[in-house]
């Protein structure tokens, strides 16, 4: 287990090696996404073949800024949440062994300016629980692509 803050680049690296060091799949639930160097890991592990599930809160989805479409048209499986809830979660499942989880946005202000934190946990126990969570989030959800106006 690791414990990583903000401000600062912690966070960032931690999640980008995350990203970079994945096997085979990546599940991941966020309000939001708006750091391009997130979005260039990413795409970068779909092109590598990891098999990347991205789901965030719709009403984030669409923000100016946001990442979320863009990994969509980069042929990423992306859905959105489109209950009257938020989906307020900040995680990630790596090869269902390790979580990544906390306060943490996946945004440049976090990044730069708001006091938050993340934590590495390598249990796959607990791993799975989150991804149970994410299964059940992800069956409710609507590909993000489908709520694009072409």
């Amino acid at each position: 287990m690791q414990a990583y803050f903000a401000p600062g680049d912690d966070c960032l690296r931690a999640l980008q090696e995350g990203i970079q060091f994945a096997g085979s799949s990546l599940k991941i639930c966020v309000f939001t996404l708006s750091d391009d160097r997130l979005l260039d890991a990413l795409i970068a592990a779909h092109r590598e073949g990891i098999k990347i599930q991205l789901l965030s809160d719709n009403d984030k989805a669409f923000d100016k800024g946001s990442d979320v479409i863009a990994l969509a048209k980069a042929g990423l499986d992306v859905r959105v949440d489109c209950t009257p809830n938020h989906m307020h979660h900040k995680f990630m499942v790596v090869d269902s062994l390790t979580l990544f989880t906390g306060s943490y946005n996946w945004t440049r202000s976090a990044e730069r300016y708001n006091n938050e934190n993340l934590l590495r946990i390598d249990d796959s126990r607990l791993a799975r629980q989150f991804e149970d969570e994410f299964e059940a989030l992800w069956a409710a959800a609507q590909p993000a692509l489908d709520l694009i106006d072409w």
